[in-house]
């Protein structure tokens, strides 16, 4: 009787297959279907089916007792689009119609095998360590690769970093090219189909453990270019130097969450942060990203933009109803009209969004939603810079004369754009005529003269940390803590009296 082997060429370790085949003494023939030379997409996939062919015709020269066959007979009622569509179908029925048993690395193609009750001959796999994780010392931030150049790496951590020269040659197409393959092979052969994220002709995004993997090639790119990120070091919230007071907003009220930042900044490695800390809270949290390159519990769902579209992502959470959504990267139209959507109809929101300053991301909703429900989507911006909490900005809407305007007649809506420590207004945002404005409201030196006043006063009986001081427009509203009330009203009132009469303000004392 003559054993047939059909081999799941994708997936298969041919180093682990020679050892298996040569300890079970087998003999017969390996059976490999013409599909897998059908729409190879790249040279470094066709190098990689090169390399695979190769070793396999030494195992066939090495031991006479095993042939190699080529087939493209295909099953009945198939053809090459469902080997393409639904291989692993495909194989099952083939191998039922030739009488062979499957040869695989993959573990859910051999639980199907099972169940079919099929033969399955299982390849373990060894665990690759690829070349380019050599580069990356602990304070290696990324690595950088081009044909033509130096190998170069970033050193240091978000805003404090240098770039340094790894390699003493240049190098060549051919070492690129090696490189780019391995990445191809490994994204092609894991049985974790969320290591290749997104992969197209002259590009592939893939994310491999805690490395995210951008490679792109001619014409695309004029030679082709490996860029491999790798976060330096995982962060809690308590690590951040998080106010008592935003804590307690982040915990208990905010729930339309912006974090903002330029590229590289550390927005991610917060938002990693702050998803943990709600997952600590005892909510249910899930991500939206793309790639999927965030460090999570497995408790979290990490969701893939990818490879769903915005109706689908939009059924699925609304409908398995997470406290908190991470939107990562939130880019185009639909990313902002998805977040707004779920924000509205009750889901906790989490955006991440490129920005240069925190003003910026508020502005990039402007004209894509009604001015008036942005403070009903947004309730709180987070600035990062240099892997730190920059600024802090909260939302509302009042009726009012806007900031450069004087008659009373042009009151209108205007959402408020307050510093969340302070209280105070900077910037203003409404609509006149068919425009939308973004107005700065600029501090006088008398108001910052007379805030000074204030805050030395009250910084003699109680921290000044927690109290707050809101600008308003007859004057200030001083606001401290109901346990050091009754004290600063007995020892400050008429103090405060006399800087009221003094500057000609009004200023209010009353317990938070």
């Amino acid at each position: 009787m003559e054993y047939k082997y059909l081999l799941d060429l994708d997936v298969i370790d041919i180093e682990r297959l020679k050892e298996l085949l040569i300890n079970i003494n087998a003999e017969g023939k390996i059976i490999i279907h013409t599909g897998y030379f059908r729409n190879l997409l790249n040279i470094e996939e066709i190098r990689g089916l090169s390399a695979s062919l190769l070793k396999l015709s030494e195992i066939a020269q090495d031991y006479p007792k095993i042939s190699i066959e080529l087939t493209s007979y295909l099953p009945k009622n198939l053809n090459y689009e469902d080997f393409q569509s639904n291989k692993a179908h495909f194989l099952i029925t083939l191998a039922i119609e030739l009488g062979a048993q499957i040869v695989t690395s993959d573990p859910l193609l051999r639980e199907m095998c099972y169940a079919s009750r099929i033969k399955c001959l299982f390849v373990e796999t060894r665990k690759r360590i690829p070349t380019f994780t050599q580069y990356f010392k602990e304070d290696v931030m990324s690595l950088h690769l081009k044909e033509g150049t130096y190998a170069y790496v970033k050193r240091g951590k978000p805003g404090s970093w240098k770039l340094e020269k790894v390699t003493d040659k240049i190098l060549t197409r051919n070492e690129i090219e090696n490189i780019a393959r391995e990445i191809y092979e490994i994204a092609k052969s894991s049985a974790d189909p969320s290591i290749k994220e997104i992969e197209r002709k002259s590009s592939l995004i893939a994310q491999f453990e805690h490395y995210r993997i951008v490679l792109t090639k001619p014409p695309l790119s004029d030679g082709t270019e490996i860029t491999i990120v790798k976060p330096v070091r995982m962060l809690k919230l308590e690590d951040y130097n998080i106010s008592p007071k935003l804590l307690e907003r982040l915990e208990k009220q905010a729930e339309g969450i912006l974090i903002a930042g330029a590229p590289g900044m550390g927005k991610t490695t917060f938002a990693q942060a702050l998803a943990e800390f709600y997952f600590r809270k005892n909510k249910i949290i899930k991500t939206l990203e793309s790639p999927r390159d965030m460090q999570l519990p497995p408790e979290i769902t990490q969701l893939s933009k990818t490879h769903g579209t915005s109706e689908e992502l939009h059924d699925v959470l609304l409908l398995s109803r997470p406290d908190y959504t991470i939107f990562d990267e939130m880019r185009d139209t639909k990313d902002f009209e998805l977040y707004t959507d779920l924000r509205l109809a009750g889901v906790g929101m989490v955006g991440v969004i490129h920005s240069t300053s925190a003003i910026d991301a508020i502005q990039r909703f402007i004209n894509r939603v009604e001015l008036g429900m942005i403070p009903s989507i947004i309730d709180t911006v987070i600035f990062i810079k240099n892997g730190a909490i920059e600024k802090v900005y909260t939302l509302e809407t009042a009726v009012k004369i806007p900031a450069g305007l004087t008659e009373a007649d042009l009151t209108r809506p205007v959402v408020l754009v307050k510093d969340f420590e302070t209280g105070e207004v900077e910037y203003e945002i409404y609509v006149f005529g068919e425009r939308t404005f973004v107005v700065p409201i600029k501090k006088t030196e008398a108001e910052e003269k007379i805030k000074d006043n204030i805050v030395n006063l009250i910084k003699k009986y109680m921290p000044t940390t927690e109290m707050e001081i809101e600008r308003r427009e007859e004057g200030f509203l001083v606001k401290v803590p109901i346990n050091y009330y009754s004290r600063i009203q007995h020892k400050a009132r008429k103090k405060l009296e006399r800087i009221s009469r003094k500057y000609n303000v009004k200023v209010e004392l009353i317990p938070l």
